[in-house]
């Protein structure tokens, strides 16, 4: 993990202020600063350090385990 001045250091969808999309996922935002409005869906990250991402699924249903389901790519948001 990145030693950043950010309190957390990943997000899960068990924290109450992480906020849910309307149809339930979650849109994470990766940056070295939040996008306003959007700080409890952020990890902070450092200019010139690499990082990666982990995504564990406890109890996945059955589009995972058949694999029609699978996350999204990341996307640049500006």
């Amino acid at each position: 993990m990145l030693q950043t001045d950010h309190p957390n250091a990943g997000i899960n969808s068990l924290n109450k202020d992480v906020k849910a999309n309307a149809d339930g996922s979650f849109d994470i935002y990766y940056g070295p600063t939040a996008p306003k409005g959007k700080e409890s869906n952020w990890i902070q990250t450092i200019p010139g350090k690499s990082w990666f991402i982990i995504l564990r699924m406890y109890g996945p249903l059955e589009p995972w385990l058949n694999k029609t389901w699978r996350p999204s790519e990341l996307e640049l948001v500006k």
